[in-house]
């Protein structure tokens, strides 16, 4: 399959990163609107690995874009561009993080009972299922597509579909890389990087999400020397299918493209 796709014209500065993993083209609707004034790359992270997906990364970057970029990594995207940026600064402007998840165990106990609170008792039942299949290895693409879905009503304040939202869900690259993700979370390999980082790093998050704030804001702002913070209102998982919180997202994000420096 493709692993980039281009939206608007040169200069490349700008690239994509999604969520899952293995849920490759879900940034497409991101990608299509900041391409009404930047060169944009979308990146399809193919690698059944973290350090396998951080050397596809490198090999998309440096094929196609007009480095150093902008990165913007949205949830695990967010956590891969973090890896990335501490492995190879040099190609990079400015990391953005959007709804990433908590940096550090310890914040994450409550974000599974926080969204299944937030699901009817159908809705519950459907996702303990899928979860014990997950846990199992009986989950095929078609049930872990079920299972993003139901967990996009949990994590959404106002939820706002797109239809040009295309996203193409893969199993077997969510559950390799997401264990090993995990682990690297547990042991503190992941905040460590923090230390290898040394580029600004800007992460958006909405004030709805179930991955907590305190869990991105606290650490990266003990360890990075040039973090913020920014917060957007009324905002779940998903900032630019939030109905109420789209605008302020893409005002945001081209607020921190503007200010990188030419």
């Amino acid at each position: 399959m493709e692993t980039i796709r281009k939206y608007g014209q040169k200069p490349f500065k700008i690239g994509l990163l999604h969520g899952g993993p293995g849920a490759a083209g879900e940034m497409k609707p991101v990608a299509e609107n900041l391409s009404d004034d930047y060169g944009v790359l979308e990146f399809l992270q193919t690698g059944k690995s973290v350090n396998g997906q951080v050397e596809e990364l490198h090999r998309q970057i440096t094929s196609q874009a007009d480095f150093p970029i902008t990165l913007i990594g949205y949830s695990w995207g967010a956590w891969l561009g973090f890896f990335f940026a501490s492995k190879y600064p040099d190609l990079l402007e400015k990391l953005i993080l959007v709804s990433a998840g908590a940096f550090e165990s310890r914040y994450n106990n409550d974000l599974i009972n926080i969204r299944l609170k937030r699901l009817n008792q159908n809705q519950r039942k459907e996702i303990e299922r899928l979860i014990s299949d997950m846990n199992s290895g009986k989950l095929d693409n078609n049930t872990f597509k079920q299972f993003g879905q139901l967990m996009t009503i949990a994590d959404s304040y106002d939820y706002l579909p797109s239809e040009k939202e295309s996203v193409d869900f893969n199993i077997e690259i969510y559950q390799a890389v997401w264990a090993e993700a995990f682990s690297l979370r547990e042991t503190n390999e992941l905040i460590n990087c923090a230390y290898l980082v040394t580029i600004p790093v800007v992460a958006i998050h909405g004030d709805y999400d179930p991955h907590p704030i305190d869990g991105v804001e606290k650490p990266l702002s003990e360890k990075l020397s040039d973090f913020k913070m920014i917060t957007i209102k009324n905002c779940g998982h998903k900032p630019w299918q939030e109905r109420y919180a789209k605008d302020a997202f893409f005002e945001i994000l081209r607020k921190e493209i503007s200010l990188i420096k030419d």
